[in-house]
């Protein structure tokens, strides 16, 4: 076929797709997890409490790239937390890395594949509400998709969800209920509010995180809102935690800097960490 200006080239279906991703997994392990997580940046820590661990990196599963982005491990994990077994994402792919939105979502639906019906998306995310300073767990209640992209994009894969989903309640009220008990019962404190998705890299100008605040955004991140679509499209029952590692641009007069993300992201650690292994024991004795 001579491939010209107007050719449509249908994409490779995400069934295909996971079907080989899911044959490459299962050489390595046969555990079937309940709960996904995917680590934003800085937040890897979380995976070294794994037990049983099998831990493949990116670049051994077909079609994936090893991750590029600072405080990114780019790995993928399956074995048990609190007794239930579940697969962590250790970092992720990012739009700004060049990756379409079709890949980006990939490690979400992958988790859903393999058995995950519940997935916990993470990141470190720049402040817009004032009153959530750098150090802030933030659940998320709901997202503001500004990528300008989706990955549901072209032909629709019936096999995996409608043409047409919907949104609403996409942050799960019963594990954002779950989600509350675990910080009380891990005395953390966490804050509640929505999360806006750019693509990055560059960080927000002043008066973007003023439009942001405007439409009602109380944080601000480079990820998150394309995995959520892909899940939700699927089935997949959805939750969210946001660590503001630094006020959004304009709010100090100070630059921002990535350093400041993984700095925030290491003093948060333990009780980003407790936080998740208490929802995680919560999902497991709620069944």
């Amino acid at each position: 076929m001579v491939i010209g200006p107007m050719t449509q080239v249908r994409p490779v279906s995400y069934s295909a797709r996971l079907d080989e991703l899911e044959t490459a997994v299962r050489a390595r392990t046969a555990i079937e997890p309940r709960v996904g997580i995917v680590l934003g940046s800085g937040l890897g820590g979380l995976a070294e409490s794994l037990t049983d661990a099998v831990s493949i990196p990116f670049a051994e599963l077909p079609g994936w790239p090893a991750a590029s982005a600072p405080g990114h491990a780019g790995a993928f994990l399956l074995g048990q937390l609190e007794g239930v077994p579940v697969v962590c994402l250790k970092g992720r792919l990012h739009l700004y890395e060049g990756h379409s939105e079709r890949l980006v979502v990939e490690p979400v639906l992958l988790m859903g594949r393999l058995g995950a019906r519940v997935i916990v998306l993470t990141n470190a995310s720049g402040g817009v509400n004032v009153d959530y300073p750098a150090g802030t767990l933030m659940l998320v209640s709901d997202h503001l998709n500004l990528t300008g992209r989706n990955p549901l994009l072209g032909p629709n894969d019936d096999a995996l969800g409608p043409r047409f989903p919907d949104l609403v309640g996409a942050w799960s009220p019963r594990l954002s209920t779950l989600m509350r008990s675990a910080a009380r019962d891990e005395d953390v404190g966490l804050e509640e509010g929505v999360y806006a998705g750019l693509t990055g890299p560059a960080y927000e100008t002043p008066a973007e995180v003023r439009m942001l605040r405007a439409l009602g955004a109380d944080a601000v991140g480079m990820s998150t809102v394309l995995e959520a679509l892909a899940a939700r499209w699927t089935g997949l029952e959805l939750v969210g935690v946001s660590l503001i590692t630094n006020p959004g641009a304009g709010v100090t007069g100070q630059p921002l800097t990535h350093e400041e993300v993984l700095e925030a992201a290491a003093e948060a650690a333990p009780r980003f960490t407790a936080l998740i292994r208490g929802f995680v024991r919560l999902v497991g004795s709620t069944g």
